[in-house]
């Protein structure tokens, strides 16, 4: 078409579909208008028409008719009549390919609608059928879709089947570029496209336009580096450790390594060309690094200090080691800027970490049933209002809980637009005015309230909720007893470890309940998406996820784990909760994790289970999570006292004879020695054959101190007797029991140094009458 001549292309225009549309008149003008754009455009340069057309700047859009024809004579309304019309006829069969922005600015009426009658319109008409039967889009909606697809089709000349993927995002960044936004009708022309053309792996637009994982080159050249060496190391160096880690992990590393170390010395000393750090200018990005800065320009203590530290620490000794086997990394093998010492205060920062999660958890279990109560109250509530409003006509008034409602209608919605579909059930808070959708309040109260429960009796993280489809339940069979109990099958996670969880009764009815409800909203089946990882940066298998909403009338997707906070955000702020300073409190997804784990070992379940339930490979990584209450020290080592009494046998627990407790009486008799006391248990035999100036267990009395000297003297003088007669042996033992009576006449001094009164006799305590 490009290159016929202009008579060949009018000679063309009387084969299209809408040719017979209108009379001979709107024909002839349809004719003599493509005429004179033709005409018009032969004498612009270019080569071939669309050439033509790009150079005559119409199709930059704006006033194109005057552009073309300044110097008519004709009326502005006729030929604004003739020129449309001769336009439209020359878009329908490819001789000019218009830009977006001319499309945009176009004013001929109904011209996507003969794009669908003339270009494939068996195509347009399956697309059609599959909005309105399969997915039970709304006409409005679906003409915004097939328009998008019309003006894609107009703009690269190809057919219907024939689009591509980048056809589509080309269109995209188009409107982001003009509009700052997608417009309508691109995401379900996407949907209707895909099982027509070819638009690659990807099932949604919105999966299409994510970036996915990056390269390692393209995350550290998003810092913008100067030095071209230290960069090519830096991405060495990660693309090694790329290799075992994943990506939520290596997106970390990058930001600590290249963000926080490199591109701040780089900000700071641009003259710097080698890893080798002078000692101030390590020393002065230590001290920036200890502060975070705000965008309003204050600041606030880094509390990732110690583990950018770490980090770049272990990236300089990792270099050294690896220097060792592979000479190509010897240049980069220098000093670390980070010294041994500069982390000594890691193991405290991590214990204080601890002490606040465990803080966190005492905190928020008491709180827990309440915040169960009130979701579950609030969904109750909404259903409620939901079904009464339902039962309602459109325009009358009812009442729910003391509180009057009318029914309304959306402004959006009209007849033609939802095609005899339901629309959504919408009321007017008669009190207040407000509008409120109660479709989307009762489904925002029902996720909240499976959000919660699933939380709190698995303790699964929030990608393993999102994570969950109807195919994680499963059956085991009891191998003694033949019974059969439900499993929940968690999908590797974070760990990487698959687990399986007991499903309790009160689990059972909330999968049941969620269950029942996607397979009703979706005539009797659960539907099928995709998950994105938002950690990973990919797109999961379609899969019959339990936490999935629909998002349209045509779209399912499942609940991202932004959503889940905020509905737990609602829920706390309908319960009110506030911790002991009077703030508001805040739960996470993670701490229900940390509450299900501490109740667990609180209910009796040792510690190595809570691990394997919780995903965790160390059990010391599960004891973080547990934060014991005093309470249940005190409920627990009771416990511990009972069973051991139960097990040690019942002789140990009889009452003594006269026999036994007369002997037990003379022990602590026989006791009484000449310099104090002898401290040995009762029924045990003495160690030092009565030798009790050697023993550590005489207890000395402080007024056998000048006995205590005389027996130091004593014991001089048999040494030095000893020594003159050359009795070695005797010697030997007369030293032992010399140094022994030294130093027991030491401890005494400094007893009575402490407490120069001597003992301080108390009594013995006396019960008095409280009258």
């Amino acid at each position: 078409m490009d290159r016929l001549p202009a008579n060949e292309i009018l000679g063309l225009l009387p084969s299209l579909p809408i040719w017979s549309v209108g009379g001979p008149d709107l024909q002839r003008r349809r004719l003599r208008g493509a005429q004179e754009i033709l005409e018009l455009l032969s004498g612009c340069p270019g080569e071939g028409w669309q050439g033509r057309w790009l150079a005559s700047g119409a199709d930059q859009g704006g006033d194109w008719i005057a552009a073309l024809v300044a110097d008519d004579s004709a009326t502005d309304e006729y030929k604004r009549l003739r020129l449309t019309s001769g336009m439209l006829c020359l878009l329908l069969c490819h001789a000019i390919l218009p830009g977006y922005q001319f499309l945009n600015s176009y004013q001929a009426q109904n011209l996507y609608i003969y794009t669908q009658q003339a270009l494939r319109p068996d195509l347009f008409a399956k697309m059609a059928e599959h909005a309105t039967t399969t997915l039970g889009v709304g006409k409005r909606r679906l003409s915004e879709a097939l328009a998008a697809i019309s003006k894609i089709v107009l703009h690269t000349g190809r057919d219907v089947d024939q689009l591509t993927a980048e056809d589509l995002l080309t269109y995209r960044a188009w409107q982001l570029q003009r509009c700052g936004k997608p417009r309508a009708g691109l995401t379900l022309a996407w949907i209707l496209l895909r099982d027509i053309a070819d638009l690659g792996q990807h099932a949604t637009l919105r999966d299409a336009v994510r970036l996915g994982q990056r390269p390692t080159a393209e995350l550290v050249d998003a810092y913008r580096l100067r030095c071209r060496p230290v960069r090519d190391v830096l991405v060495r160096y990660l693309d090694e450790r790329r290799v075992a880690l994943d990506y939520g992990s290596l997106h970390s590393l990058v930001g600590l390594l290249v963000g926080n170390f490199w591109a701040d010395v780089e900000r700071h000393h641009p003259e710097i060309d080698s890893l080798y750090l002078p000692d101030e200018v390590a020393e002065a990005w230590k001290q920036r690094l200890r502060v975070v800065q705000r965008k309003d320009g204050t600041t606030h203590p880094r509390k990732s200090y110690l583990t950018v530290l770490m980090k770049v620490r272990a990236f300089y000794l990792d270099l050294q080691e690896w220097a060792l086997e592979d000479p190509s990394w010897a240049p980069w093998a220098v000093p670390s800027p980070v010294r041994r010492g500069d982390t000594v205060g890691l193991a405290k920062a991590q214990k204080q970490t601890t002490a606040r999660m465990h803080q966190r958890v005492r905190d928020r279990l008491p709180h827990l049933p309440t915040l169960v109560e009130t979701a579950e109250r609030h969904r109750a509530d909404q259903a409620a209002l939901l079904a009464a409003a339902t039962a309602t006509p459109i325009g009358q008034t009812f009442e729910h809980e003391r509180r009057g409602f009318r029914r309304t209608v959306p402004k959006s919605y009209n007849a033609t637009n939802y095609r005899g579909q339901v629309p959504p059930v919408q009321v007017e808070d008669l009190a207040t005015g407000e509008q409120i959708d109660l479709t989307r309040s009762e489904d925002e109260a029902f996720f909240a309230w499976a959000i919660v429960e699933v939380l709190r009796h698995t303790g699964v993280r929030v990608e393993e909720l999102t994570e969950i489809t109807h195919l994680a339940l499963v059956s085991y069979k009891l191998p003694d007893t033949g019974e059969i109990v439900p499993m929940l099958q968690i999908v590797p996670s974070k760990s990487n470890e698959e687990r399986l969880l007991l499903v309790s009764p009160e689990l059972a009815s909330v999968l049941a309940t969620l269950i029942s409800r996607l397979r009703k909203a979706n005539g009797g089946t659960v539907p099928l998406t995709a998950r994105y990882d938002s950690h990973e940066r990919v797109t999961g298998p379609t899969l019959p996820h339990l936490f999935q909403r629909r998002t349209s009338s045509w779209q399912w997707q499942v609940i991202s784990a932004a959503t889940i906070q905020v509905l737990l955000n609602q829920t706390l702020a309908r319960a009110g909760l506030r911790d002991a300073a009077g703030q508001p409190l805040r739960y996470t997804p993670h701490d229900f994790r940390r509450c299900f784990a501490t109740e667990a070992v609180a209910g009796g379940l040792p510690v190595h289970i809570v691990a394997r339930l919780l995903g965790h490979k160390n059990v010391t990584t599960s004891q973080a999570y547990i934060a014991v209450f005093d309470e249940d020290l005190v409920r627990t080592y009771r416990t511990f006292l009972d069973k051991r009494r139960a097990i040690r046998p019942e002789a140990e627990y009889r009452e003594p004879t006269e026999k036994e407790w007369r002997e037990f009486q003379q022990h602590f008799q026989t006791r009484k020695l000449e310099l104090g006391e002898c401290g040995r248990p009762y029924g045990s035999s003495c160690r030092h054959e009565f030798a009790c100036i050697r023993c550590p267990s005489l207890r000395l009395d402080p007024t056998a101190r000048p006995r205590i000297i005389e027996i130091i003297a004593n014991l001089k003088d048999r040494i030095q007797e000893a020594k003159l007669n050359r009795w070695l042996g005797e010697m030997e033992g007369l030293e032992s029991s010399l140094k022994a009576a030294t130093t027991k006449l030491v401890s005494l001094d400094r007893m009575r140094e402490r407490q120069p009164t001597g003992p301080v006799n108390l009594g013995i305590p006396v019960i008095t009458d409280p009258r």
